[in-house]
């Protein structure tokens, strides 16, 4: 049975791509869900970077508000050249191939992020002081270039975060440095081995890399054991959606929808892509219950 049941967004359902001040959002995964759960939502999911230390804070906002919660993390990757995210859902967080990938992950941003400021310090007023200012939950958060960009806008460099994302800390400009990250297929196999349920997060976003992931890419990630794309998000433009669900049509993959909700860091607004109940469904029942740790 093909699990692709749309031509466009679903109208109504759950959002599955969410961040908070655990990672590069602005809010805490108890406003997440209240604000969810104040939209109307069906349900909702905490999925941010390379980590897992907001799943306690909001599972148990979910269990006092009353909202379904869906346990998740998106994933840094890499495949050749392309950057690549990857949500994970429903897998085991004490699994230890997966915590030690992030751990990994964590410690390279770290890394990345302090070189990138060594750079930025050359030119502009900020100080590696003024990035850790603005981390919101200390070693727990996972650190990055939002954070630069947070700290050069409180620094009056830039208005808005976005305005420092299209210039200073883009992936274009001259201070910036990649993230090392494991490869997709490693991403793929850790969630495998944790138990969970594998999403490429907007695989068809053009403003994110030079190059997006090929038909050719895909099908290999497919063939590892992908379960999903991420086809409504903002990034994709609509041929894109048409080519990724043409893609989950012809191999049965789930087809998923997230605002890539990061509070008043992006003006992308939460519920605006959502995911339908038979597809969470699904994921619940492939996945394990990671909740119960928690």
């Amino acid at each position: 049975m093909s699990h692709v049941r749309y031509a466009a967004p679903p109208a109504q359902g759950w959002d599955i791509h969410c961040h908070t001040v655990f990672s590069d959002g602005t809010e805490t995964p108890g406003t997440l869900v209240e604000q969810a759960r104040l939209l109307g939502l069906h349900g909702v999911a905490i999925a941010d970077h390379d980590t897992t230390a907001g799943w306690r804070e909001a599972r148990a906002a979910a269990r006092k508000a009353g909202l379904p919660l869906l346990l998740g993390t998106e994933i840094t990757a890499v495949d050749d050249d392309v950057s690549v995210h990857m949500l994970a859902f429903r897998y085991d967080p004490a699994n230890t191939r997966i915590s030690d990938m992030f751990a990994g992950t964590r410690a390279a941003r770290l890394r990345r992020t302090k070189r990138m400021v060594e750079r930025l310090t050359e030119d502009y007023p900020i100080t590696w002081d003024d990035v850790l200012a603005q981390v919101k939950e200390g070693e727990r958060t996972t650190i990055g270039r939002p954070h630069i960009a947070d700290a050069l806008v409180a620094t009056g460099v830039y208005r808005t975060r976005s305005d420092a994302f299209a210039d200073a800390v883009s992936a274009a400009s001259k201070y910036y440095i990649p993230t090392p990250s494991p490869s997709t297929h490693e991403v793929i196999a850790a969630v495998k081995d944790a138990g969970g349920v594998v999403v490429v997060a907007h695989a068809g976003d053009p403003r994110r890399n030079r190059r997006l992931l090929s038909d050719a890419q895909l099908n290999a990630l497919i063939d590892d054991g992908l379960d999903g794309l991420e086809v409504w998000h903002r990034g994709n433009p609509p041929e894109q959606r048409e080519r990724l669900l043409a893609i989950a049509s012809r191999h049965d993959l789930l087809v998923t929808g997230g605002s890539d909700w990061h509070g008043k860091g992006k003006p992308n607004a939460l519920g605006e892509n959502l995911t339908d109940d038979d597809t969470v469904r699904e994921i619940m029942r492939r996945g394990v219950d990671s909740g119960s740790r928690f």
